[in-house]
C-alpha cells in the first residue's frame, strides 16, 4: 500500500561538463545560471543534500557585461579578523589584478555556504581567453535554462 520513495545516489549520477561563453553576457544572470548547473537544479532528480551538479567551464571571463556604474561603486570587502584590517577594493580593481575573480565571487555567493556548497565551487573552471584545457573532457554547450 506503501509507495517507495527514489533517492539518487551520488554513484549514479553521471557528470557531464558544459562551456560558457561569457561574451557580452550580464554577470548576475550568468552567475545564475552557473550557479543552477553547479547545484544540479537543471536535473528531474535534483536532491538539496547531495552535490548532482556538473562541471562548467566559463571562458572570457574578462569580457563579462557590467550594467551602469557598478565598476567603480561596487566594493568587495575582505577582514583579517584584525584591528585595522578591513580591505575594501573596487569592482574595477579588483578585475585589474584578476578578471576571473568578478564571476567566481558572483557565483560562489549564489552556492550554499557549506561543505557542499564548497565541493560544488571546486566543479567551475573559469578562464579570461577562448581557450580552456578541458577539451579532453568534451564539453558541451550549456543546458537551456527556464528563465
Amino acid at each position: 500500500m506503501f509507495m517507495k520513495t527514489h533517492t539518487v545516489k551520488a554513484a549514479d549520477v553521471k557528470e557531464h561538463w558544459y562551456v560558457i561563453d561569457a561574451s557580452d553576457r550580464p554577470l548576475g544572470r550568468l552567475a545564475s545560471e552557473i550557479a543552477n548547473v553547479l547545484r544540479g537544479k537543471h536535473h528531474p532528480e535534483f536532491s538539496p543534500h547531495l552535490s548532482l551538479g556538473d562541471h562548467v567551464v566559463v571562458v572570457n571571463a574578462d569580457k563579462v557585461s557590467i550594467s551602469g556604474s557598478k565598476r567603480e561603486k561596487k566594493l568587495y570587502y575582505r577582514f583579517s579578523g584584525y584591528p585595522g584590517g578591513l580591505k575594501v577594493r573596487s569592482m574595477r580593481d579588483v578585475i585589474e589584478q584578476d578578471p576571473t575573480r568578478v564571476v567566481h565571487l558572483a557565483v560562489r555567493r549564489m552556492l550554499p555556504s557549506t561543505r557542499l556548497g564548497r565541493r560544488m565551487l571546486k566543479k567551475l573552471k573559469i578562464y579570461t581567453g577562448p581557450d580552456h584545457p578541458h577539451a579532453a573532457q568534451k564539453p558541451q554547450s550549456m543546458p537551456p535554462t527556464g528563465y
